[in-house]
């Protein structure tokens, strides 16, 4: 790991997540998890406040940053949560299957190298009756905007972390196998639109 990933990158990701769009959208889709929950990516713990904790009976975040694990431990402190964190990709998920009842991936289909083996993972540990929550940028409808989104998406890749910019996130999660059942989408406000075309919604094992 290089000095800008260790040092520069957690920081930058934690504040540039952390705007009024991506919130307003946190604050859309978080509250709904129930029961036993995992999130997956939980990076600096920018979801936590944000969690019902009535609703909740215990709680799981992955991530594979040390860094951004840190902080999430902190935000954890501060909400009074009780967190179980581990340390490891979306695509290695040591946990056990047909478990969570929620699991909850924000903003971080974008950055996982391997999605169809992460989504193979969450459909792994979630029970047959669970759901997966998500709340994701990616590719814009428009053409235009969708051009820009490959032409730029190398060099924001480099400097964001992996992100991409141009992933069609619904049709990723059906091509696991998943079904989403339910499906918003808009730009949102304030944000350019190669970074802000925002998919919402649930997807299930079972329709």
């Amino acid at each position: 790991m290089n000095l800008y990933d260790k040092y520069i990158l957690p920081p930058l990701l934690n504040c540039t997540c952390n705007n009024k769009p991506f919130t307003l959208q946190r604050k859309k889709v978080i509250p709904l998890a129930t029961g036993k929950v995992l999130e997956v990516g939980i990076g600096s713990g920018l979801n936590l406040p944000f969690y019902q904790k009535d609703s909740i009976k215990e709680i799981w975040g992955l991530d594979p940053s040390k860094e951004l694990l840190s902080m999430a431990k902190k935000k954890a402190k501060a909400e009074n949560m009780d967190v179980q964190f581990l340390n490891a990709t979306a695509e290695s998920i040591q946990l056990d299957d047909n478990y969570f009842d929620t699991v909850v991936v924000t903003y971080t289909m974008c950055t996982i190298s391997n999605l169809n083996q992460a989504l193979s993972e969450i459909k792994r540990v979630m029970k047959t009756d669970g759901r997966l929550i998500f709340c994701e940028h990616g590719a814009s409808p428009e053409q235009g905007v969708f051009v820009w989104q490959n032409r730029l998406n190398k060099v924001w890749s480099r400097i964001s972390g992996g992100c991409n910019i141009n992933k069609d996130i619904p049709s990723i999660i059906e091509s696991s196998g998943l079904i989403v059942s339910q499906l918003e989408t808009m730009y949102l406000p304030k944000t350019p639109r190669i970074l802000g075309y925002n998919y919402w919604g649930f997807a299930v094992l079972n329709d």
